[in-house]
């Protein structure tokens, strides 16, 4: 098996202490960009959206199957069909409203980390990559916290 190594790019700063569902619609964070990438962020400007790649630190344990929220209402199902955080590699991903860029930092709306989480990669939304027609999902989905 291949050692893949990652090194945050830059961390968040937001209010967000602790773990809650929902409710980051509103939230503005902020992403500091570590030394090192000056002029990553030129041309973001031009983006309304980007999509916020993080590493989930505080996750202290992993699962194979996860009842979603811990909502009663939402069947148990594997880790890869829920977007929970107690994944074997803690990677989540979030596409946000980007606010301003200035320097080596970015403010954007909606991202639904904790204060402090490693920023692993930042990338623009691209409808031809990122958007999808005709979706299908379970109807418990609608039934958690968002």
């Amino acid at each position: 098996m291949k050692e893949i190594k990652i090194k945050p790019i830059g961390y968040v700063k937001n209010n967000v202490i602790e773990n809650r569902f929902g409710g980051f619609g509103k939230e503005i964070s902020t992403i500091q960009l570590e030394k090192g990438y000056d002029g990553a962020l030129k041309g973001i400007e031009d983006y309304s959206h980007i999509i916020i790649v993080y590493w989930m630190d505080k996750v202290k344990e992993q699962m194979i199957m996860h009842r979603p929220q811990g909502n009663p209402e939402v069947p148990i199902v594997g880790i890869f069909a829920c977007r929970c955080p107690q994944r074997p590699n803690p990677i989540g991903i979030t596409t946000v409203k980007l606010l301003e860029q200035k320097d080596n930092q970015i403010i954007v709306q909606g991202l639904d980390i904790l204060d402090g989480t490693p920023i692993i990669d930042i990338k623009p939304y691209w409808p031809q990559y990122d958007k999808a027609d005709r979706v299908k999902y379970p109807k418990w989905v609608d039934k958690l916290d968002l």
